[in-house]
């Protein structure tokens, strides 16, 4: 009897959750891997000093600091499509905005995404969006892989420029 009791409440707790995921697995791992690029994303543009927010590689490259821009206009705008919510307006961060301005902001817009995520279900995958930068127009299901590269280069970008600055990047770190 002492036994069954916690193996019920587990039950209770578990197969709710595992039926959710059952129900929208890719929502669901997209939702799962949102929540971590963010949280790489965000300790990466914590990490790089605030004096570095003007670095770049090469002239041609952007700045550190146009990245966490670019970044926090992409996920209102990504998050926002993927689960049909209106993105929020925000002012627009100045190419001479502050770390901390910076760093606050990319917080928010991924926040944003994870409440925008949450509204997102396998049932609209296959729906249309069109994107400005894209002659023809995609699916949801295009856009999670647009949004999901995109995160993954831009973090790959960070890593690099923390690494070209003798900072290890967060993923590097030993847990």
């Amino acid at each position: 009897m002492r036994i069954r009791i916690p193996i019920l409440t587990i039950a209770v707790m578990v197969l709710p959750r595992l039926a959710a995921a059952q129900q929208a697995p890719v929502a669901s791992a997209f939702r799962d891997y949102a929540r971590e690029e963010g949280k790489n994303l965000v300790a990466a543009a914590e990490l790089m000093p605030a004096d570095k927010y003007s670095f770049k590689p090469t002239p041609a490259q952007m700045s550190y600091g146009d990245i966490v821009n670019h970044l926090a206009g992409g996920n209102d705008m990504f998050c926002g499509l993927l689960g049909g919510v209106k993105a929020p307006t925000r002012e627009k961060l100045a190419p001479t905005a502050t770390k901390e301005a910076r760093v606050a902001r990319l917080k928010e817009t991924f926040d944003f995404c994870n409440e925008a995520l949450a509204k997102l279900d396998d049932s609209k995958l296959a729906e249309p969006i069109k994107l400005s930068f894209m002659k023809e127009p995609t699916t949801r299901a295009g856009l999670i892989i647009i949004t999901t590269g995109d995160w993954a280069d831009h973090y790959s970008q960070s890593a690099i420029y923390l690494r070209l600055n003798g900072i290890l990047p967060p993923t590097a770190k030993k847990p």
